[in-house]
């Protein structure tokens, strides 16, 4: 220990001097396996800084004693805690106080950077003179804090446009992406990229000897930061956050934009002035609160799933567009897989979107072999017997259900997992004959699969808790989020998504353009509209799950979902309500005079609304914020709004029912308060 921190005592760092005079700094939060940059952290660092400062090393070298990475970020928890004090502002004046000091010492500053360095942590190495990273896989940089509703607030985004040049800055900023170490480099953010083992050495002789920056790099910082520069890209950045997000929805992109235009050129103490007011400011609205909001419940998701499920192989059954894509995705994360269908032709095409996404995924073109070589084509069937896991992925017909599982379970290991992807077939249906029901469950994954993030875990009253704990450990190493749910017809994702897509339909059906209906939906928040969705998703499938879903919940189908015409189902056949060309939908033009009728919203929301509170009315989620989680991320549901939920919370149960009210006696009884709008959860802070 350095004798200069006599009567100092950490908690959570380690000073340590070396025989050629750099200081290395070890941060090892205390009780906690990934470091993140609580207050106390924070405090002792500064503490740190100012005992350097009296009498300073040859340099000074930071570092992370935590093997999982190098600082998370701040820690959130005190961040919300923070928010319902009101004293955010005072949280990031103390850090970029601090920051500014370690930035202002007299002797080199070296971060050595390994595993992940995100927000707060990024923005510590910003501070040093020097960046060094490790070339290891795990060694991921960034500043996503814009997905959190906010901006780098602790000098990110004063220092790194001045580093590296206003363009690469912001666009890492503006859409919260990470670097690879060389990625990192290449944009001039690392200085050096190095073995993990020789991180620290390398960090200590980059303090001793130093490193000029190319004179490219230094031009091109400059000159992007200029008045002229900041007035011709803001609003060229701007316009491409536009095309990704509405500004009343997601303001944080634009005031990073906004305050980098303003003050991009001034002094550094005024720069972080503008970008701590502007944090502020953006800390207490209501996007970050919920944006902040689903980062915890994703965590919580993640914590279902432990370590042990037991499963190296698994079998799906149905090489359609979803069980292909399950089997592909499963071979992508590591998994033996075998696909099987009725017939070769309908395994070969699914074969081949699996090459697609190899290619896409894997970018080590010597490894897409050895992956690609996980998936294998099973006609005959002959991997049920090795499979620890069998998906079933067939049509949406009980009956052709149950005839598959009699012939699949004598064939199955005696601890194997049987599991249906069926999208709306209450289980009590399915499990009559099974042998097995203890190990048998519902594993609903979402089209896109490569894309949506959640697996729906379908519950039934005979099965195990371990299957449960199994399969959500499965989930987890898909990389997917697992919500555990009732098995209920539709389940909680399509049992909240068919009324509203049912009510598109209707409005489709009386006379309303589809583009219309779709804009009213994509101004309220969703990713898309339901026209669009409709067509995504498939008209039959659609079909499918309103013959199951619509007399469960009193529904009445419109006759353009009753008879779908073949060829015509939609995105996948090139032409459903809409053409499609390329992927893309080309929808009609719609009149310029055209007037929206001024209760489409409502008609298009309130009954997903209307029925996420019969779900946790009727116990299909544990609680109101599984319900959240899962429909966010299950459907899209505009997430600054913090799920169908916290938006009720937000805008008031009897407002929302007294527009119900409304819209049953315009429309009819479709649109009558479902049971549970009285419920205590309904009523909870929205903050």
């Amino acid at each position: 220990m350095l004798s200069g921190f006599d009567g100092l005592r950490f908690n959570h760092w380690q000073a340590d001097i070396r025989n050629d005079g750099i200081v290395v700094l070890s941060l090892d939060r205390q009780g906690t396996a990934v470091n993140a940059m609580s207050q106390d952290v924070l405090l002792e660092l500064g503490d740190l800084v100012e005992r350097i400062a009296i009498d300073p090393p040859k340099g000074v070298v930071i570092r992370s004693s935590k093997a999982a990475g190098f600082i998370a970020g701040a820690d959130l928890k005190e961040f919300q805690e923070f928010d319902r004090r009101g004293t955010v502002n005072d949280a990031i004046r103390r850090g970029q106080n601090v920051y500014q000091k370690l930035a202002e010492l007299p002797c080199p500053t070296v971060a050595a950077i390994h595993g992940h360095c995100l927000g707060g942590g990024t923005e510590l190495a910003l501070a040093c003179r020097y960046r060094v990273a490790s070339n290891d896989i795990s060694t991921r940089i960034g500043l996503p804090e814009t997905q959190l509703g906010i901006f780098p607030g602790w000098g990110g985004s004063s220092r790194l446009p001045q580093l590296v040049g206003a363009p690469a800055a912001m666009d890492l900023m503006l859409t919260g992406r990470t670097l690879s170490a060389s990625a990192a480099r290449g944009i001039g953010l690392v200085d050096k990229v190095v073995a993990p083992a020789v991180l620290v050495d390398a960090a200590v002789s980059l303090a001793l000897s130093g490193s000029a920056r190319p004179f490219k790099q230094r031009a091109t910082a400059w000159a992007t930061n200029t008045w002229i520069a900041r007035k011709i890209l803001a609003p060229q950045m701007a316009k491409q956050v536009a095309r990704k997000a509405r500004k009343d929805h997601y303001p944080a992109p634009y005031a990073l934009i906004n305050t980098w235009e303003r003050t991009g050129g001034s002094n550094i103490q005024t720069r972080l002035d503008a970008e701590r007011r502007a944090v502020v400011k953006l800390a207490g609205g209501p996007t970050a609160r919920n944006l902040i909001r689903i980062f915890f419940l994703s965590e919580r998701l993640k914590g279902l799933g432990g370590k042990e499920h037991g499963i190296q192989h698994v079998h799906v059954v149905g090489a359609g567009v979803m069980g292909g894509d399950i089997a592909a995705w499963a071979a992508y994360k590591g998994f033996n897989v075998t696909l099987q269908d009725r017939e070769q032709r309908f395994i070969d095409p699914a074969m081949t979107r699996a090459q697609a996404l190899f290619a896409k995924k894997v970018k080590d073109e010597r490894k897409r072999p050895e992956v690609a070589a996980r998936l294998k084509a099973d006609l005959a069937g002959d991997g049920v017997a090795a499979a620890d896991l069998v998906i079933e992925a067939i049509i949406e017909d009980p009956q052709a259900k149950r005839a598959l599982y009699q012939t699949l379970e004598p064939k199955l290991k005696a601890d194997a997992l049987l599991t249906t992807n069926t999208s709306s077939i209450p289980l009590v249906e399915l499990r009559d004959h099974i042998q097995r029901p203890a190990q048998f469950a519902g594993l609903h994954y979402f089209n896109p699969v490569a894309q949506m993030p959640l697996v729906e875990i379908i519950h039934h009253d005979g099965m195990a808790p371990e299957t449960e704990q199994r399969l959500a450990a499965f989930c987890k190493a898909l990389g997917k989020f697992p919500v555990p749910v009732a098995g209920t017809p539709g389940f909680l994702v399509n049992r909240v998504l068919f009324p509203y897509m049912l009510e598109a339909a209707t409005a489709y059906a009386e006379g309303l353009p589809g583009p219309v209906i779709d804009k009213a939906a994509v101004k309220f928040g969703m990713p898309m509209g339901p026209i669009e969705l409709l067509d995504t998703v498939g008209l039959d499938v659609a079909a499918g799950v309103g013959k199951e879903l619509a007399p469960f919940l009193g529904l009445q189908i419109p006759a353009a979902l009753q008879t779908v015409q073949p060829g015509q189902r939609g995105k996948k056949d090139g032409q459903g309500i809409y053409k499609w060309e390329n992927g893309k939908p080309v929808k009609p033009e719609v009149a310029k005079d055209y007037a929206m009728p001024g209760d489409l919203e409502d008609r298009l929301i309130l009954p997903l609304l209307n029925e996420a509170v019969a779900c946790l009315h009727d116990g299909v989620v544990a609680d109101a914020d599984l319900l959240d989680a899962g429909v966010i991320f299950g459907t899209g549901f505009a997430p600054f709004r913090g799920g169908p939920i916290q938006y009720i919370r937000a805008t008031g149960a009897d407002v929302l029912v007294e527009k119900l009210k409304t819209l049953q006696a315009r429309y009819g009884d479709r649109f009558a308060p479902r049971a549970g709008w009285d419920m205590p959860a309904l009523r909870e802070p929205a903050a």
